[in-house]
């Protein structure tokens, strides 16, 4: 017999049947595309059945990978909440501060145009200063102490003044600061005139500072009888110190006789509040240097 030495790959049978393989394989894909772009397709029950499978797998390695993947955006968020916040309490507290200092501002400001308006009315010049501790109990005086001393060109037996009237006069210095004997303390005796009938007398304190706080006038003139009412100015002291003259001390609330000397005296009222004393002006000549503005007489200032 003879031997087929035919090259396999070039049988025409077998490249034939190649051929029919391929053209079925071609004609079933085209028919599962068509039917699969239908609304209803005979591969959606298989279809569902591998999502039925592998969905919740994909759902939970979504939701597994997810916390992973979302962390930088949320440490980005978790920073810029934070900051918000911060920048929230920084603005309420601020707010808070200005509420709470509001009203403390605007008595500093109006105690220092009064203080402007006291220089122009008593026509001296004034040091203003603050007032930054009361005297000690044990010493049993009225005093206070300011933040101006020499270096503001403050010494003793200078007459003390705030925006309402006598605060006091001062006693002892240094360099930064002076202690004020106010006008309530027991040894205090200032010069006093009462405004209407110009009769003159001594004030004297009775040690007692806030609402209570009251000062006893007694006259020179026993035959004088003050009325309830009528003001009580500084009678003025030679040199003008301790007490210049003029500034206003009290108003008369009251008028008894002594029975002691069957004289009349008469209860003052003080102007100023001793017991909440802030800024003050301590009086000085014009033209005194002070490491500190000058309010002179004119309500300007130097």
């Amino acid at each position: 017999m003879a031997r087929d030495r035919r090259p396999w790959g070039r049988d025409p049978d077998r490249r034939r049947q190649k051929t029919s393989v391929l053209v079925a394989l071609v004609l079933a894909s085209l028919t599962l595309i068509t039917l699969d772009s239908r609304t209803s397709s005979p591969v959606d029950p298989a279809r569902r059945a591998v999502g039925e499978v592998f969905g919740p797998i994909e759902v939970a390695t979504a939701s597994a990978i997810r916390p992973f993947t979302a962390v930088p955006d949320w440490f980005r968020s978790h920073d810029a909440m934070q900051q918000d916040l911060l920048d929230l309490q920084a603005e309420n507290s601020d707010l808070r501060s200005q509420l709470a200092t509001d009203d403390y501002n605007r008595n500093r400001l109006q105690e220092y145009d009064g203080l402007t308006a006291a220089a122009r009315s008593i026509g001296y010049s004034l040091v203003p200063a603050r007032v930054v501790g009361l005297g000690p109990s044990q010493s049993f005086s009225s005093t206070v102490t300011i933040d101006a001393g020499s270096d503001a060109g403050i010494h003793p037996d200078l007459t003390v003044v705030n925006n309402d009237g006598l605060v006091g006069r001062v006693l002892r210095v240094t360099r930064t600061t002076a202690t004020v004997l106010l006008v309530v303390d027991p040894d205090s005796v200032v010069g006093g005139r009462v405004g209407r009938s110009m009769d003159v007398g001594f004030v004297h304190g009775r040690g007692v500072l806030g609402s209570d706080g009251r000062l006893d006038l007694e006259l020179v003139d026993d035959s004088a009888v003050p009325s309830k009412g009528d003001t009580v100015v500084t009678w003025g002291s030679e040199a003008s110190g301790p007490y210049v003259s003029g500034v206003p001390i009290g108003r008369i609330t009251s008028v008894y006789t002594s029975v002691r000397d069957s004289a009349q005296r008469a209860v003052v009222d003080p102007y100023a509040d001793l017991g909440a004393l802030d800024l003050v002006g301590v009086v000085v000549p014009s033209g005194t240097d002070s490491d500190r503005a000058v309010i002179e007489a004119d309500g300007g200032l130097r």
